[in-house]
């Protein structure tokens, strides 16, 4: 249907363009002959009225379509980056480079780019159509100058496609970079790394600057490539044109052309390549929007499992043959289970994947092999996983409405006890309780009251599988006491699996895994 309306508005504008070149020929004629000139500025007016309603027509429409297609992508694309399973981590910069960038460049490939060429499609047939009546050779030449034409273009895309995807891949590299180094600035200093961190964002902005001029300059080759074999086929046109008025051609002429005729077919040769001249300055849109597609696509065909049938009952987890792969990481295999109530501590030296382990228990990772399933085989249900993270998600609000997150119509008085039960007393006492504000930073927030917050969270939902990242990390001996004794208490209701460095919860478990 969108094709059908990009299609009448383009015929609408090609007939703007026939009345506004009819207006010039049939005025240069009138002049010629002495008469008023008042129809053909009549007709010149018109044409550009009418064309004026086409463009603003079809950029309407492929805004609204653009907007709506993007729309739906980045609903798809945001669940898949927050919740869904990934085949290697992002970074918070990757992230929002896929999210933010990618999405922008495909809609500006189908805001500036798709509509075009539709009409560069239709446009050089429909114009040469229009041209014919009136000369047939001037159709002919247009027609037998297109071929070079569109493999001028064909030889510019196969040159920029590479170089646009290699200039995607380098911005979101610079981005994962530069918000991780920000993220870890107060260390940096304190360590005294920011000459060493300087030198890795200039040669990652190098890497940028150097990509991008490769994309601009063959932008630029293209588009110079392209209107040379454009006016030079206007020029070939409009040499046959004034030739055949002044008699001066060297063959036998074909056809006999007047005046009008003659200065109609010149004004409408620009026409015939308008379109594709519109194509080539999109170019550079569709080769961007192509390659942020292709990323995208590969994003979201990492395989996501889906249970044949209704989720049975959590009733303990197994872990069979789990391994991790990807660049940084190597785990596994790992082989355990964990019992309906249990508590298990996955030990490991900092970077030897515990953190990845989890996300690949929650779904969240494609293992490179092994499986996670419940206890009885069964597929693991997403909805019975509870997640503490180190850094759990805030968005901006109440101290209350970020516990409840994952359990909406929790009331206030649960919500109040799990609060104290995590060791919040003191946060709630001294900042407002529960309608302390609260912003999507966490400012005002230490690491431990982050996380604790995470882990009452993961108490609130509910959910009979609780994953723990360092519950008890940034806290003092007598709180970091308090949060073992509270998950061995969970672990008698629930299924608790702790990564952690600390020797408390070590010996609190009742078993341990080292990666």
């Amino acid at each position: 249907m969108i094709y059908v309306k990009f299609a009448s508005f383009w015929l609408l504008d090609i007939a703007g363009a026939a009345l506004f070149s009819w207006g010039i020929a049939s005025g240069v004629g009138r002049i010629a002959e002495g008469s008023p000139v008042l129809l053909p500025a009549a007709l010149i007016l018109c044409g550009v009225l009418l064309r004026a309603l086409a463009t603003c027509a079809v950029d309407r429409q492929a805004v609204s379509a653009a907007q709506t297609s993007g729309e739906e992508r980045r609903a798809g694309l945001w669940r898949k980056l927050l919740g869904g399973r990934l085949a290697s981590p992002l970074s918070t910069g990757e992230s929002a480079t896929l999210a933010l960038d990618h999405n922008t460049a495909i809609e500006n490939r189908d805001i500036r780019f798709t509509p075009i060429r539709f009409n560069a499609v239709i446009g050089p047939m429909v114009v040469a159509a229009v041209v014919a009546p009136f000369s047939w050779v001037a159709a002919a030449i247009m027609l037998a100058t297109l071929l070079p034409f569109t493999l001028g273009m064909i030889l510019a895309g196969t040159a920029s496609r590479r170089a646009a995807e290699r200039q995607l891949a380098a911005l979101g590299a610079l981005s994962g970079l530069f918000v991780d180094r920000v993220a870890h600035l107060p260390l940096i200093r304190h360590f005294g790394a920011e000459a060493r961190i300087g030198k890795q964002v200039r040669a990652a902005t190098g890497d940028v600057a150097r990509r991008t001029v490769t994309v601009l300059r063959t932008a630029f080759l293209s588009n110079a490539v392209l209107e040379f074999f454009s006016a030079l086929s206007i020029a070939l046109v409009a040499v046959y044109c004034g030739f055949s008025l002044l008699g001066l051609l060297p063959f036998p002429a074909p056809e006999k052309l007047t005046l009008v005729p003659a200065f109609f077919v010149l004004a409408m040769a620009p026409e015939f390549y308008l379109p594709m001249r519109r194509l080539a300055a999109a170019y550079h849109e569709k080769q961007l929007g192509e390659a942020a597609e292709k990323a995208l696509d590969a994003l979201a065909a990492e395989p996501i499992e889906a249970p044949a049938s209704p989720p049975a009952a959590f009733a303990g987890l197994s872990v069979e043959g789990l391994a991790l792969a990807f660049p940084g990481i190597a785990v596994g295999p790992l082989d355990f289970a964990m019992a309906e109530n249990d508590l298990v501590a996955l030990t490991g030296p900092t970077g030897s994947g515990k953190t990845s382990t989890l996300a690949a228990i929650a779904g969240q990772l494609a293992p490179a092999a092994g499986r996670v399933a419940g206890a009885n085989g069964n597929p693991l249900n997403a909805d019975s996983i509870a997640w503490a993270a180190q850094r759990p998600l805030l968005v901006t609000g109440t101290l209350g409405r970020n516990l409840a997150l994952a359990s909406p119509g929790t009331g206030a008085e649960e919500i109040l006890a799990v609060a104290h039960r995590v060791g919040l007393s003191t946060l709630l006492e001294q900042r407002g309780g529960l309608d302390m504000p609260v912003d999507h930073a966490g400012s005002g927030l230490s690491g431990g009251e982050r996380r604790r917050i995470g882990l009452a969270r993961a108490i609130l939902s509910g959910r009979p599988l609780i994953l723990c990242d360092e519950p008890t990390a940034d806290l003092d001996p007598v709180s970091a006491a308090a949060i073992v004794t509270l998950l061995v208490e969970l672990s008698r209701s629930r299924c608790v699996l702790v990564a952690t460095h600390d020797t408390l919860v070590t010996c609190a478990a009742r078993r341990e895994i080292t990666l």
